[in-house]
Parts: C-alpha cells; sequence; structure tokens
C-alpha cells in the first residue's frame, strides 16, 4: 500500500495535480504519524496495509464531515475542495460494499462464528473487521448484526 501511494505521488507530480500532490501528501504525513505513535506505545514497526486502508476510511469520514459543515455555513469553495480530497483518498481504497453484500457478508461471519445472541456481536465485528476493514462502514453495520442476532 505503501508503494502504492508513492508511485502515485510521483504520477501526480509528473502531471502537476496540485489537488492530488497535496491530498498524497496530506495522506502520507497522517501514515507517518501513525507510525511513529505506534512505535512510541508498542514498539510496533508501523501501519500494515489494513491499518492504513482504516487510517484512509477515517480520513474520509472526516472530510466528508467537514464538507457538510463547510455547506451549512455557505462556503461552497471549501466544501468543494473537501470532497476533491475525498476523491482522491478514496481511490486508495477498495471499492465498498453494496447493500446485498454487506448481508451476505453478515449471514457469513454469523455461521462462521455460531453466533447465536446478542453477547456474540463481538465476535461477529471482529470477523467482519478483519475480512472488510475499509469496505463498509462498520457503524450502520453494527446495528444491522445486532438485528441479526436479535
Amino acid at each position: 500500500m505503501r508503494d502504492r501511494i508513492n508511485v502515485a505521488l510521483k504520477e501526480a507530480m509528473l502531471a502537476k495535480d496540485k489537488v492530488r500532490i497535496g491530498t498524497i501528501r496530506l495522506m502520507t504525513a497522517a501514515i507517518k504519524d501513525r507510525d511513529i505513535a505506534l512505535r512510541a506505545e508498542e514498539g510496533a514497526s508501523g501501519l500494515d496495509d489494513a491499518g492504513i486502508m482504516s487510517l484512509l476510511a477515517k480520513m474520509v469520514k472526516q472530510r466528508e464531515e467537514s464538507a457538510e459543515t463547510y455547506e451549512t455555513a455557505g462556503r461552497m469553495e471549501l466544501a468543494e475542495a473537501e470532497r476533491a480530497e475525498i476523491e482522491v483518498i478514496k481511490d486508495f481504497l477498495p471499492k465498498p460494499l453494496s447493500g446485498p453484500e454487506v448481508d451476505d457478508a453478515i449471514q457469513c461471519a454469523l455461521t462462521e462464528t455460531g453466533a447465536s445472541s446478542i453477547r456474540d456481536m463481538g465476535k461477529v465485528m471482529g470477523v467482519l473487521k478483519s475480512k472488510y476493514a475499509g469496505r463498509m462502514d462498520f457503524g450502520a453495520v453494527g446495528s444491522r448484526v445486532k438485528a441479526a442476532l436479535g
């Protein structure tokens, strides 16, 4: 994933795409910050690909919230800038699962864990997060898992 980001930065520089260059630099800075924090906490070597995808998904969510705030305040040019960054970041994330694909993933996780009650929700969410990091909104999926177990 890191190599892919570095290659994309070089390509953006050659194309002189200022929005893409700026956004990719923000991504690499966030990844480096998280790497440093992990080294300080755990002595780990840094983020793996799943951690990077999770970080990028968080960046998308932050920018969506900022864009909404800017629109509410009537600052459309800033909202457009946030949305342009979202598109660049999404290029590095896997395609999100559709509604029926999420339902299928939940059923597979329920079967795999043998979950039968709401007490098993943590196991199911753990399986989903390990297999589908960056491909589904786990905040929304939680209520669907709860409904399937309840």
